[in-house]
């Protein structure tokens, strides 16, 4: 049971704080162990699951809360009631007090962190089942939290790579909107009032002026309506899915990169689960449900299959025909050494340098890139404006 309680200490100070307790009795003894007297305890019935997935950030704090405390001999419940003391996010306070509930109830960790209502993702309960049953739980959380670690770096080098260019390119596209559909329509009775025969580029430049006063009322249903269709079809259609999640791999200049991040999130996971112990094909099933990839989640599904019927692990991945070379070679050296897990790891390792490199110079090339796309939109929308004005000065002049 979770009780608020008022205690004061030798020095007549009131303390107000938060434990587990068997009952009052218990929480009573405890709190004289720690030289203060209870004054009153309330007890509290949290909801035994809390909906939602904790962030990333909050994982990362408590795996290594519970691994040093694991380490340093500091019984399960005891931490975790000290988490709870310390913790202000309200949804994690409901989650660990669930936990407490339920190793108090007789659950182990794992289960009690599997009835959070998803609040804890498929590979970490793995891991905490695993390393529960081997003995090595504070190993299992310290690989977990450098795990989260690297997923979050991870996470941030794609964000990098989707978010900057889309700024960019939004920057670029607001300039030429406000050139066109607001400064040409300006100049545009102006100079076609001055009777010369327009340029080319002037008249194709007041055609695209016309067709967007005209119809930006349908360019910006279209601008709603496309991503809102988009995310019903996702939601509702598993072959747009499939559609959508091959064709991102096989996107020009993104594509290979975003590849490289999906292996490389898959390497480090099968890594992860396979070294703490879990078999082979339970590690395959939990990877496939968090790779992110549903083309690569159904090349996962038929390597355990074919794994399922004898073949070996190298082969199994090869008949796919969909992972690279590399990644195949690698699980051949580690199949036959007995390091599959080493032999993951050095794909994970090869593909996030590789990734984080690329990154690096797809941005140092898009600013360049799109700089010089506005400068030549830019330069094209004055050629179109000032070539008919500079003919007529150039006639005028004496």
């Amino acid at each position: 049971m979770l009780y608020d309680y008022r205690a004061i200490d030798p020095w007549g100070r009131r303390l107000d704080g938060r434990a587990e307790a068997g009952g009052l009795t218990e929480l009573e003894a405890r709190l004289s162990r720690q030289h203060l007297e209870l004054l009153r305890a309330r007890p509290i019935r949290l909801s035994f699951a809390a909906s939602g997935r904790i962030p990333r950030r909050q994982l990362i704090t408590l795996c290594f809360n519970l691994e040093h405390m694991l380490r340093a001999g500091v019984p399960l419940l005891d931490i975790l009631a000290d988490l709870l003391d310390t913790e202000t996010d309200p949804r994690l306070q409901r989650n660990l007090g669930g936990i407490i509930d339920g190793i108090g109830g007789g659950m182990s960790l794992s289960e009690a962190m599997a009835a959070q209502s998803g609040a804890f993702g498929d590979v970490m309960l793995s891991l905490i089942r695993a390393g529960e049953t081997s003995g090595r739980l504070p190993e299992v959380l310290a690989g977990l939290g450098e795990a989260l670690k690297w997923e979050d770096e991870l996470l941030a080098t794609t964000r990098r790579l989707l978010i900057y260019p889309a700024l960019l390119a939004v920057v670029v596209v607001a300039a030429a909107g406000f050139l066109i559909g607001f400064m040409v329509p300006q100049l545009k009775l102006f100079i076609a009032n001055m009777g010369e025969e327009l340029p080319l580029q002037t008249r194709l430049l007041f055609a695209l002026s016309d067709l967007l006063s005209a119809g930006w009322p349908a360019l910006a249903a279209l601008a709603v309506a496309a991503p809102l269709a988009g995310s019903l079809l996702f939601r509702h259609s598993e072959g747009f899915r499939d559609r959508l999640d091959r064709g991102t791999l096989q996107l020009p200049l993104f594509g290979p990169i975003l590849s490289k991040i999906v292996l490389c999130r898959l390497s480090n996971t099968l890594a992860l689960l396979y070294a703490a112990g879990i078999p082979v094909l339970e590690a395959i099933e939990t990877t496939r449900r968090v790779v992110g990839n549903r083309a690569l989640s159904q090349a996962l599904a038929e390597v355990a299959r074919a794994i399922s019927d004898g073949g070996g692990i190298a082969a199994s991945f090869g008949s796919t025909r969909l992972f690279p070379s590399l990644v195949i070679r690698m699980l051949h050296v580690g199949e036959s050494t007995g390091g599959l897990d080493q032999a993951l790891h050095t794909v994970a390792y090869f593909y996030d340098r590789d990734v984080r490199e690329s990154v690096g110079r797809m941005q140092a090339m898009l600013e360049p890139l799109l700089t010089l796309i506005l400068g030549v939109l830019l330069g094209w929308i004055m050629l179109a404006l000032f070539s008919p004005l500079y003919d007529v000065i150039s006639r005028v002049r004496p």
